[in-house]
């Protein structure tokens, strides 16, 4: 994990820094003796929906997706975690069964970390709960803007205000092509882009469709790249027809 600018009074937890980044280097060391380094291979479950909450979870490298399983079985993407994230924590915080499955999109290096040990490390470390507690408030404002984006766009839209999104995260972690082209980090199949955007596969194709002949994406098998990224959030900021 590399390091990130730091304001004034120590590290910030900004929105593409992470929760690892946002911690100082005796912060960062003492997570790292309190847990053990583990690599999964691409589609391991991370953690469990459902499983007791005993352990927390830094990436370190990798993709991975938080999935929630209806009463019908159909698992629904709920977000992507990438490097510096952490992740299945807010189970063991509020001392409950985990609320959904993590699974790694790709290869996936982290840092487990014991419940007991975290909650140790939070007590020793008192301003680490305040990145914690940021993490939790922005995630809520993800989820919020994502219902918004349900009830006021639709199709070809729907997906580009989600890929907007995932650009400007992808940007954060690798830099832009020479001509400001964006490739997506999360590797999500046009099933799971369907699944997060409430949608059907058949209608990610179309709208996919649409934005390749817009000249805004280009993709291939579980890759897309924003060719416009200005472009494509003047697509997905225009009024539905």
């Amino acid at each position: 994990m590399t390091e990130r600018t730091r304001t004034r009074g120590g590290p910030a937890a900004g929105p593409g820094g992470g929760f690892w980044a946002a911690l100082d280097g005796p912060e960062r060391a003492a997570l790292r003796s309190a847990g053990r380094a583990r690599s999964y291979q691409p589609r391991t479950p991370l953690c469990y929906q459902g499983d007791d909450s005993d352990h927390i979870i830094v990436i370190e490298s990798g993709w991975a997706k938080v999935a929630c399983a209806g009463e019908d079985g159909r698992a629904v993407v709920l977000a992507v975690r990438g490097p510096g994230d952490l992740v299945c924590e807010s189970a063991v915080l509020g001392g409950r069964e985990r609320s959904a499955t993590v699974q790694a999109l790709d290869h996936v290096r982290a840092l487990i970390v014991p419940a007991a040990r975290f909650t140790a490390f939070l007590d020793a470390h008192p301003r680490v709960w305040r990145l914690v507690s940021g993490t939790f408030v922005r995630r809520l404002d993800d989820a919020d803007r994502r219902l918004r984006a349900h009830v006021s766009a639709q199709g070809a839209r729907r997906l580009a205000i989600l890929l907007a999104g995932l650009a400007e995260l992808s940007a954060r972690h690798a830099p832009p092509a020479a001509g400001g082209a964006i490739a997506i980090g999360p590797p999500l199949s046009q099933e799971e882009l369907g699944s997060w955007m409430d949608a059907s596969r058949e209608t990610v194709a179309r709208a996919l469709s649409t934005l390749r002949r817009e000249g805004l994406v280009s993709t291939g098998w579980r890759r897309i790249t924003v060719e416009d990224p200005p472009g494509l959030r003047a697509f997905a900021d225009s009024p539905d027809e």
